[in-house]
């Protein structure tokens, strides 16, 4: 498991054990994101120190610097691990930007540091929390602080499509595995999610605190939302009303399953693992948490519903 955090120092770790097996040391500002090849031997690492780095994996030495002219808040390698995206904030008199990079793999020392082409963000002063590449690398998806999700062509940079359902700023979108759906999550305290071909409005997720991230499983109809009372007024509450627990959601029938306790501070991420039997979550309390859900999770996937007060889960 990769992560990245407000100490400039992304880690890679055990996921079984949370040991952790190394660090990329290089940025000198906080790491907002990072994303990692298919095959895990390379690692992107977007930072507010206005560059995008380069890691290989095995060793944590750094291979390549992308500069940008403004704190880049996201990276997202396309599928094929031949090009990526940053965003960057809005800063001085520049607007949010989009910035397309192609990437070569096989050398990975040698790459190209201009960028193949850029899209300027819709709001000038709105930041881009979050971008993905949609189905087969032909679109790119973003979340704005303005409540909106574009869909923009990745090709052109034409805007395709505008989602301005929600009612406050969209912190992050996630994406199903099988690429049928995505998740915008909010601070107008719900998720939602969509159709990714017709950007049709499926279904609601409501929790009582702002929603920062989500995912989606890839084996149960599972929804999974991570969020809480903001990070400046968790000084003024206490734990409990801050609602900082993780939330599984029936995604079909829309209805709360299950709370899972342990952070104290908002959550800033939250993520299935891919075989959907473990899940991690990142705080603004400085901690990440392993769960494993257990064997009764994995049965009742094939066999009966979910009682989550039966459980066996385990924390690291």
């Amino acid at each position: 498991m990769f992560s990245s955090s407000k100490d400039t120092v992304p880690c890679v770790w055990y996921a079984d054990s949370g040991e952790r097996i190394g660090t990329f040391k290089g940025h000198h500002g906080a790491v907002w994101s990072l994303d990692v090849t298919y095959d895990s031997s390379l690692v992107l690492t977007a930072s507010a120190d206005t560059t995008v780095k380069l890691w290989m994996v095995e060793t944590g030495e750094e291979l390549f610097s992308w500069g940008h002219r403004a704190p880049v808040r996201c990276v997202a390698l396309a599928m094929g691990d031949r090009r990526f995206l940053t965003v960057t904030d809005p800063f001085s008199k520049l607007p949010p930007t989009i910035l397309i990079y192609k990437l070569d793999p096989e050398n990975p020392d040698k790459q190209n540091s201009a960028p193949l082409r850029e899209i300027e963000g819709v709001t000038p002063n709105a930041k881009i929390m979050q971008a993905f590449w949609g189905p087969l690398n032909k679109s790119i998806y973003s979340a704005s602080e303005d409540c909106c999700v574009y869909i923009h062509d990745s090709e052109t940079g034409e805007l395709l499509h505008r989602i301005a359902e929600h009612q406050g700023p969209v912190n992050s979108l996630a994406v199903s595995p099988d690429e049928v759906y995505f998740l915008s999550c909010s601070d107008d305290r719900t998720a939602r999610l969509y159709d990714m071909r017709t950007y049709k409005h499926i279904k609601t997720y409501e929790t009582s605190k702002p929603v920062n991230s989500g995912s989606i499983s890839p084996i149960m109809d599972h929804v999974l939302l991570g969020g809480g009372q903001k990070a400046a007024g968790v000084t003024q509450s206490s734990t409990k009303s801050g609602h900082f627990q993780a939330r599984f959601f029936h995604l079909i029938f829309e209805e709360e399953l299950a709370t899972v306790k342990g952070h104290f501070g908002p959550i800033n991420t939250i993520a299935f693992s891919p075989d959907g039997m473990s899940y991690a979550s990142g705080s603004e309390d400085g901690y990440i948490r392993i769960h494993h859900l257990g064997p009764e999770y994995s049965r009742s996937a094939l066999e009966e519903p979910v009682h989550f007060d039966e459980l066996d889960l385990d924390e690291l």
